[in-house]
């Protein structure tokens, strides 16, 4: 079992009191959502994958089962390389139409226990296949994935690439860090090496909302979890119960936000940022976005990274696509 490790833990709680020191003297405040998943959040989102009214991650999969061959034959890769990859679960569609030309599937994700049972798992159910992971921030760490670090020698680091960034996850970020991101992609690819990127479209608030703000609560309860990570990680004393959950449909930037409101004022500790923080009754913070495209607004911004789209496959619905597209 190959996993290489380009985050330590005290890496990952330095970046957390970085990034809640200067969302939370912020105004407004806000949080990145990469605080939503640690263990507890994981299995949480798990769930919301699950609902009824979450259906990104069901659509994304049946474009997945009913276009799999044509995504291999879209670039032949030798190498597969999933970018926040999670349990994998959907990648294994994937890798069995990749079969007759990939050796290699590479792993990363920002949690090393989730990603070593998913290496370790893969291993057993593909022992054909070099599984290779890495540990890290996909907005961070691309000059570690194979082919560009002389760390990741091994026989199976070589060979024509296809990037999978799966599960709409590109929708969290704003559009500068989604310009940089796409032409670090870019630059870490060789012409006609791909990408197959899952992007959420645009479509009516009425089922966008309800996806983001479950009638069961679940969503509520990963979105508050931010807050128990920062009194477990940094000794805060944020009242988690007095926090409300709210998702609202942004109609110009065209994404939701998820937030948290205030219900009472109230003042929180943090011991390890030496900081005390005020909310005002009805205060909201951001604590993620998730944006929705159209079709030619996502290809241009592709195109603009050095990418040229040669699919784009889209639901009945018009909710949900997977662009390919390969490096020029």
């Amino acid at each position: 079992m190959i996993v290489d490790v380009y985050l330590a833990p005290d890496e990952l709680d330095e970046a957390l009191r970085a990034d809640a020191y200067r969302g939370l003297t912020a105004t407004p405040k806000h949080l990145s959502p990469t605080w939503l998943y640690d263990a507890h959040g994981s299995d949480l989102f798990e769930q919301i994958t699950r609902l009824p009214e979450y259906f990104p991650t069901r659509t994304e999969f049946a474009l997945l089962r009913a276009h799999a061959a044509d995504i291999a034959d879209m670039s032949r890769p030798e190498i597969l390389v999933e970018l926040g990859s999670g349990s994998s679960e959907k990648t294994r569609v994937l890798l069995d139409a990749l079969a007759p030309h990939i050796h290699t599937y590479v792993p990363q994700d920002v949690s090393e226990p989730a990603l070593r049972a998913a290496v370790k798992l893969l291993t057993v159910e593909y022992p054909d296949l070099t599984v290779h992971g890495v540990v890290g921030d996909f907005t961070a760490s691309l000059e570690h994935l194979p082919g560009n670090a002389p760390s990741l020698g091994s026989p199976g680091s070589q060979g024509r690439r296809m990037i999978a960034f799966l599960g709409g996850t590109i929708g969290n970020l704003v559009p500068v860090e989604r310009a940089e991101f796409l032409s670090g992609l870019a630059a870490i690819l060789r012409p006609g090496e791909g990408l197959l990127m899952g992007a959420g479209l645009v479509t009516d608030p009425d089922v966008l909302i309800p996806a983001y703000d479950d009638a069961a609560g679940v969503t509520a309860e990963f979105n508050r979890n931010v807050l128990r990570v920062l009194n477990r990680k940094l000794g805060a004393d944020f009242d988690v119960e007095r926090f409300t959950h709210r998702a609202v449909w942004d109609a110009e930037n065209e994404w939701i936000e998820m937030r948290l409101e205030a219900t009472a004022d109230m003042s929180v500790r943090i011991p390890a940022l030496d900081l005390e923080v005020t909310f005002e009754t009805g205060e909201q913070m951001r604590t993620e976005i998730s944006a929705k495209f159209r079709l030619d607004g996502l290809g241009r911004e592709l195109d603009a990274a050095g990418f040229t789209v040669r699919h784009e496959w889209v639901d009945r619905h018009g909710r949900f696509a997977l662009f390919g597209a390969v490096r020029r």
